[in-house]
């Protein structure tokens, strides 16, 4: 199905099998000449995004901020931050997208506000302030103490004492950005204001910051130590975080959000950052008896080894987790984790199209972010060129900025991101071949393998939602029938040699260039990281 067709057929909702694309907005495009990335530049790239065969933008944080925590330290829900724009160009971006068939969505940001916004300002004044019960206070214990033994993701504690109350607040990431308190019903009630203000504005939906984390333990309660079992990625300095986070009040929230968004037309979408490693209550955040989020990301396999067993169980264990008729969401990167060519593929770009083969062809949705396309790396920043104060209160852990550099559309001075005289916010990385100028020119680069790919999601012949065989699994390859194709995939550095039941078929797109349009038999030899898509799946049984 086309998916011109796909979105305005009422069958299925527009984002089904989409195809994201995350704009961390500074790092963009500059339009201005000031070495910040901004909405202009956003609208200056439509064609690019287009070409990419994209469904949707997720922007970066657009909201005023007092950048500590760049963006996800929100001071006003209602505006544009000055340095990326106005409230105007945003607008018209949503616009401008949606004549080149794009989607806009937001990053909002429920859990904490900035110590700036004017709430938590009022909070400050005192005890009987009208806002100060949107925040989480708590006495201290003897000694002065914190309240539990909560720690926050610079490493300390998670609460801040203020003197002129002789109460505690609470901030699971930076001190200047305070957590809201959930169970006031003033709060629940705001955002649901924020929902519509910006989706009566055509923007088409929410990535939720933080969406497992609004509720709080209304005791307070100790969190316990980790056991030997716990994933390190769902820890926090040696915790559980399953009383400042993961608290089953959120999903009521959710029930109510996706009434508000269904009820839009077309519907809004909300897609959760959803910090869950089981699988099960990954799949709670999407309702079980009620619907809730539309899409939640699958930190499972963000964090998974890049192999042939490793990828595949976390695939068939996520399908089995999900209620039914739940659309499954496939990343690898982002502004967070750092980008998934250094950190699975070991900066090789053949790994780097054997890793989005497969991601474009497993069932659901998917969300690339800025630069996969071209095979982006993290970038090793000096420590005092970096910018991220959640990274530098904790040296031994490589920072966030790595992850967060301008987009290299040249290979000239600052990468035309931004004017040549001009100072990038943050400095780039090597990028006098890999740019968007020199791959383009490249038939065999990772952008143009990534074009084919995204015109075959648009066109409805790989992503789609449906049953997902695996067909054979051994130490290097994964071979799967999803939909009309067969996805077959050396995930090793060593050759391989497949052999199948039957022709794998007609091959749709290969990462071995000149492959597209042979027929495949059911012996395949392959070479290190090469993985290819055919159109020949076999019956169901």
């Amino acid at each position: 199905m086309a998916d011109q067709d796909r979105l305005s057929d009422n069958s299925w909702p527009w984002w089904h099998g989409a195809t994201f694309y995350q704009v961390y907005v500074r790092s963009w495009r500059d339009s201005n000449g000031d070495g910040t990335g901004d909405l202009a530049g956003i609208i200056d790239g439509l064609d690019y995004l287009e070409s990419l065969g994209i469904d949707g933008i997720w922007l970066s944080p657009t909201m005023p901020s007092p950048n500590t925590d760049w963006g996800y330290d929100v001071s006003d829900y209602y505006g544009v931050h000055p340095d990326l724009g106005t409230t105007d160009d945003l607008e018209r971006l949503v616009k401008e997208a949606a004549g080149h068939g794009i989607s806009v969505l937001l990053d909002l940001v429920p859990n904490h506000t900035s110590s700036a916004h004017p709430w938590f300002v009022d909070a400050l004044s005192g005890p009987s302030a009208e806002h100060r019960d949107w925040y989480v206070w708590a006495p201290p214990k003897a000694g002065n103490a914190p309240p539990n033994n909560w720690i926050s993701a610079t490493g300390a504690p998670a609460w801040t004492f203020d003197e002129a109350s002789g109460q505690y607040y609470l901030h699971n990431f930076l001190p200047t950005q305070p957590d809201l308190n959930w169970w006031n019903p003033a709060v629940p009630a705001e955002f649901e204001s924020v929902l519509r203000f910006w989706w009566d504005r055509g923007v088409a939906g929410f990535r939720i910051d933080v969406a497992h984390g609004l509720y709080k333990d209304r005791q307070l309660r100790d969190n316990p130590p980790a056991t030997p079992d716990d994933p390190p990625e769902a820890l926090r300095d040696g915790f559980r975080t399953v009383y400042n986070s993961h608290r089953p009040e959120v999903h009521e929230i959710y029930r109510r959000w996706r009434k508000i968004a269904d009820g839009y037309e077309p519907g809004r979408v909300l897609l959760g950052e959803t910090w869950e490693f089981d699988y099960e209550r990954l799949g709670d955040y999407y309702g079980r008896d009620e619907a809730e989020l539309h899409l939640c990301f699958n930190f499972p396999f963000v964090f998974s080894r890049f192999s042939a067993r490793d990828i595949a169980g976390v695939v068939e264990a996520t399908l089995a987790g999900l209620p039914a008729g739940a659309t499954p969401t496939w990343t690898a990167s982002n502004h967070d984790v750092g980008r998934f060519p250094s950190r699975w593929c070991g900066n090789d770009p053949r790994a780097v199209k054997a890793a989005l083969l497969v991601m474009a062809t497993l069932p659901g949705t998917m969300v690339l972010y800025y630069g996969d396309e071209l095979g982006m790396t993290d970038v090793d920043i000096p420590r005092h060129l970096q910018l991220d104060e959640i990274s530098l209160a904790r040296p031994g852990v490589p920072g966030r900025d790595r992850c967060r550099t301008p987009m290299p559309w040249t290979g000239g001075k600052n990468g035309g991101f931004t004017a040549p005289s001009a100072r990038p916010w943050l400095p780039l990385g090597e990028h006098s071949s890999l740019n968007v100028q020199a791959e383009h020119a490249d038939p065999a680069s990772v952008l143009n393998f990534w074009r084919r790919l995204g015109a075959l999601r648009r066109s409805g012949q790989i992503g789609t939602l449906g049953h997902l065989e695996t067909v054979l699994l051994d130490d290097q390859c994964w071979a799967y029938r999803a939909g009309e194709t067969i996805t077959v995939a050396n995930l090793s550095p060593e050759p391989a040699e497949v052999k199948l039941r039957r022709g794998a078929g007609k091959i749709l797109v290969s990462t071995s260039l000149g492959q597209e349009g042979i027929e495949a038999g059911g012996h395949l030899s392959l070479g290190p990281w090469q993985a290819l898509v055919a159109a020949g799946a076999w019956p169901v049984p």
